[in-house]
């Protein structure tokens, strides 16, 4: 389903290289931006009273990020809410109101309203932010946290696109660099029935791993309809779940968490993808561009397969969990569980904590204690598979792990965007619908 009169052109795709204030526009190094970054306030020194928090992004996911983030607070770790950040006044506005009820003593939040407003954030005495906008623009807010000398808390998926993910990768050694902790919300690194069934299988409780399996297949998400008197930025913005240069598509939004812990447990990313999917049911104005299903053959270096599913249609059968098959047995990884040939369950694994809490819980914890943890990598890495997997489904061919890596195909110019009248990287055409890539035919528009 392709508008053709709304169909990019090498020339007129927008490039996240090619931004007016871009990180790798220049092609900085991150040893060469760490030289030119201001001496800034240590981000939190040991032994302070209090951890003060920035949000920006205040939907439903960082008003329930620093809600978490809040719930740590006590004699021991005090922690505080001091400035908030979202293009919607009324999104702003909202999760302040939650946030009181809830930790009345803790909040003292000046909100900062716009697309650029993040920049005020950043600008206040906050010791630590946590970066939950539209994934499209986690890069660029990144690299101006780590800039600012700020601890970090970001949300998966940590770009949407190639040249952010490298973006995320330099600006992640700047951080190493300047000893800031950096935590992504891949929350099951942190769930002990996860981190024990990983290293069970690791050690070799079902022999050689030969295959896996993961899924996020569900019935969907919210939309959100146009409204009188929106900019078409404001529009997307509002809808950013439906636009690949906001949300990166299903596969990466929410089927990152399956493919992260098949990484984990493979210890590193696939070398190469192929599958397939499309808009069966999915198919509404509405529904911007993005794919309803997803079906990708991962090939890691030691030849093991890992068949991916995500899929967003009502009335399927559904599961959001992760499988490992080997030469002795099986195992239910999201369920603890592993089998023998004769399927037997051997080992469960203890019940694990909250994830969404816990990582929360393990960052105050180990930044308290001067410890410095950075998951920026490995969150980058996950993040990139699923846009791989993305890149193989959107042009049905079997790609390579540094092909896409290496991509220069960049979904928007994010430094550039800084209100709700600047130009939305995609338009609708003149039936108000959005160009979508079409296998076998989009290949350098995607790739």
């Amino acid at each position: 389903m392709t508008q053709d009169s709304n169909k990019p052109t090498n020339d007129s795709l927008p490039n996240a290289e090619a931004s007016r204030r871009g990180f790798l526009k220049t092609g900085v190094t991150a040893s060469a931006l760490a030289a030119t970054l201001p001496i800034s306030r240590s981000a939190w020194a040991q032994g302070s009273d209090t951890i003060r928090l920035g949000l920006i992004g205040c939907g439903g996911r960082g008003t329930g990020a620093a809600g978490q983030a809040l719930d740590t607070n006590s004699e021991s770790n005090r922690v505080k809410l001091t400035a908030v950040a979202d293009p919607f006044k009324f999104r702003a506005d909202n999760a302040l109101k939650e946030l009181k009820n809830k930790h009345k003593d803790n909040v003292d939040a000046k909100a900062f309203i716009g697309v650029d407003g993040y920049k005020e954030v950043l600008a206040s005495d906050v010791d630590m932010v946590i970066l939950t906008s539209p994934p499209g623009f986690r890069p660029l807010h990144f690299e101006a946290a780590v800039k600012a000398g700020k601890h970090v808390f970001m949300e998966k998926p940590v770009a949407t696109d190639a040249p952010g993910v490298r973006r995320v990768l330099e600006a992640n050694k700047i951080a190493k660099d300047r000893k800031l902790a950096v935590a992504v919300g891949l929350q099951r690194h942190h769930q002990s029935d996860y981190k024990s069934t990983i290293k069970m299988l690791k050690e070799g409780a079902i022999g050689d791993i030969i295959l896996t399996r993961a899924y996020w297949n569900g019935d969907g998400v919210w939309t959100r309809n146009r409204q009188a008197n929106q900019t078409e930025l404001e529009y997307q913005l509002n809808n950013w779940y439906y636009f690949n240069w906001l949300s990166g598509d299903h596969i990466c939004e929410q089927h990152i968490h399956n493919l992260d812990v098949i990484n984990w447990l493979m210890d590193g990313p696939p070398a190469e993808a192929q599958g397939q999917g499309g808009r069966q049911v999915r198919t509404g104005e509405e529904n911007g561009q993005i794919y309803d299903h997803h079906f990708v053959e991962f090939t890691y270096p030691n030849g093991t397969k890992l068949l991916s599913q995500c899929r967003h249609i009502p009335g399927c059968w559904n599961s959001v969990s992760e499988f490992a098959h080997g030469t002795n047995g099986w195992a239910d990884i999201s369920g603890g569980k592993i089998y023998n040939k004769k399927n037997e369950v051997v080992w469960k694994s203890p019940a694990g904590e909250n994830g969404w809490a816990q990582e929360h819980v393990d960052l105050f914890a180990q930044i308290r204690k001067g410890e410095i943890p950075n998951e920026g990598d490995y969150g980058a890495t996950s993040t990139m598979t699923s846009i791989m997997g993305r890149m193989a489904t959107y042009t049905g061919k079997l790609l390579k792990w540094d092909q896409c890596l290496n991509s220069q195909v960049g979904l928007a110019n994010f430094d550039a965007i800084d209100s709700f009248d600047d130009e939305a990287p995609i338009k609708p055409d003149e039936k108000g619908r959005y160009w979508i890539p079409t296998p076998g035919q989009d290949t350098d528009l995607v790739v």
